[in-house]
């Protein structure tokens, strides 16, 4: 969320950034809520100061002046309480405007608002070369016995899989292995809720925006929502707290389930496990001081870098067009598989730096030593969607005879380092 002064002066150049990203700030209905909400506080404030002078007034009043000071004390308790209703609803109007309005995007991404406008920035590895017509995945999948697309469909409709044999087995190594790299990287671990409340999800940006793109439950007369993404726990776990400047920065990992929607995304990616609506993560989440939040994104993508390669898997890195990166996002990058299936890269994690956007929605602040406050910065990538990852090992190690190559790094965790057909 924005402070909105900062949103009005000039100097930010709020109009211009944010319609890079195809969002049209009206600056009329925010400067007049503001100064509205201003001016209403400013009026309580006054009748308040003048209420306490007629108070003290009461007291030495004679008694033929009492009655005027009393009656003068009761109109200025009333002021005081039009003023005090007037300024919660002003702001409240305020704090909806500013809800719905994203992260300014940084003047170094590229224009343009989908993948297609994104920049190169380096490839790693090698696409696997074949001497046969390589499969995707589902085919593989199936193939091998560790894939029941149509089970799932059975039980919960479409966008749903089922893992079995040693389809879990990886999947579970998977996990494992991604933790493993993360607690190497000095991030720590939590097991965090998968059920969390309103404040949580806009806390990081989900609402009130994207509630359709949610799965919403509730226990009794208590609302939840399933998480989308590691994320919002991690990230909320410091909210309304804060935090010693010299502390940061602040690293860390989970692995959950996510669950999303996807409203608005049928007929996209129908085939396989790239979109579905229940999937694991290994999530990275680090709170960092602002000032270094650009540097503390690229240690980041480092990260989700080193799992591409120890898995050994061929990718690039891309930087996001201004008009494509997510709502809290001032700066994403892009990491992308190479799927031979599809032969293309696709989008396999995503690292962000969302500056202080964040952290002022859910009130994560911070304390220099010389007693500076100010709002941390945080910032997020996926340490590795399991599924889609799962995807790249089956497509890139496929073998001419059906069989599917493990990554060396994998065998450890799995006990085999090659899956064969069923």
């Amino acid at each position: 969320m924005h402070d909105p002064r900062v949103l009005l002066d000039p100097a930010t150049d709020a109009v211009r950034r944010l319609a890079r990203r195809g969002f049209h700030l009206d600056v009329e209905s925010l400067e007049k809520l503001l100064t509205s909400r201003n001016s209403a506080i400013h009026r309580g404030d006054e009748a308040r100061a003048e209420a306490k002078r007629t108070a003290a007034a009461v007291k030495s009043a004679t008694p033929q002046e009492r009655p005027a000071l009393v009656e003068r004390a009761r109109e200025l308790k009333a002021v005081v309480s039009a003023a005090e209703s007037e300024h919660r609803e002003l702001e409240a109007q305020l704090q909806d405007l500013l809800l719905g309005i994203p992260n300014l995007p940084a003047d170094e991404l590229p224009d343009g608002a989908s993948d297609a406008d994104a920049e190169v920035v380096r490839v790693w590895g090698e696409p696997p070369a074949f001497d046969f017509t390589p499969l995707d995945h589902v085919d593989l999948g199936e193939r091998l016995g560790i894939l029941d697309l149509p089970r799932a469909t059975k039980l919960s409709g479409p966008r749903f899989t089922v893992l079995r044999g040693k389809g879990p087995a990886l999947e579970r190594a998977l996990a494992r292995y991604f933790l493993d790299l993360a607690t190497e990287h000095g991030y720590t671990e939590f097991s965090v809720p998968t059920l969390v409340n309103r404040e949580t999800m806009t806390g990081t940006g989900q609402l009130p925006k994207f509630e359709q793109d949610l799965f919403k439950t509730g226990v009794g007369d208590r609302e939840l929502f399933l998480i989308p993404t590691a994320e919002v726990p991690l990230t909320n776990l410091h909210a309304r707290e804060t935090l010693a400047l010299e502390d940061l920065p602040l690293a860390y990992t989970a692995h959950t389930p996510c669950f999303r929607s996807e409203a608005g995304s049928y007929g996209k990616d129908t085939r396989g496990l790239i979109r579905m609506h229940e999937f694991s993560k290994v999530e990275l989440v680090r709170i960092v001081d602002p000032a270094r939040s650009r540097a503390e994104l690229e240690v980041l993508l480092g990260h989700a870098e080193a799992v591409m390669r120890g898995l050994g898997l061929a990718y690039r890195v891309v930087k996001l067009a201004a008009g494509d990166i997510g709502f809290s996002a001032e700066f994403t990058y892009d990491v992308e598989v190479w799927l031979p299936g599809q032969q293309r890269y696709r989008e396999i994690a995503s690292a962000s730096d969302c500056g202080t956007f964040q952290a002022r929605r859910a009130g994560i602040r911070t304390k220099a030593k010389d007693g500076t406050r100010g709002f941390a910065a945080t910032l997020n990538s996926s340490g590795m969607p399991i599924g889609r990852t799962l995807v790249a090992i089956l497509e890139q190690g496929q073998q001419a005879d059906g069989s599917v190559r493990i990554p060396e790094a994998l065998v450890p965790y799995t006990g085999f380092d090659v899956l064969t057909p069923a």
